[in-house]
């Protein structure tokens, strides 16, 4: 099965020049991707070691990560 890609510039290809401006002009931004890219990185972890972890556990995880996605995109809309 191949494997999803989660990090922001998959995410958001067409918003790639945008996501290397904030990511150095603006701080919330920043903070918020390099959550954003921990989440991920600890969610596909687990995935891929066969997560010990309960199946709420990783969906509230995952959850997690889409509040993160959905206030990055709002900002990247914001920024046009």
């Amino acid at each position: 099965m191949a494997e999803a890609h989660h990090d922001i510039h998959h995410e958001f290809p067409e918003h790639r020049d945008l996501i290397i401006r904030l990511k150095t002009s603006d701080a919330h931004f920043h903070k918020l991707s390099e959550e954003y890219a921990e989440l991920t990185h600890k969610i596909e972890t687990l995935e891929r070691n066969g997560s010990p972890e309960s199946d709420a556990f990783m969906e509230e995880q995952k959850k997690k990560r889409l509040g993160l996605k959905d206030q990055l995109f709002h900002i990247l809309s914001a920024n046009k």
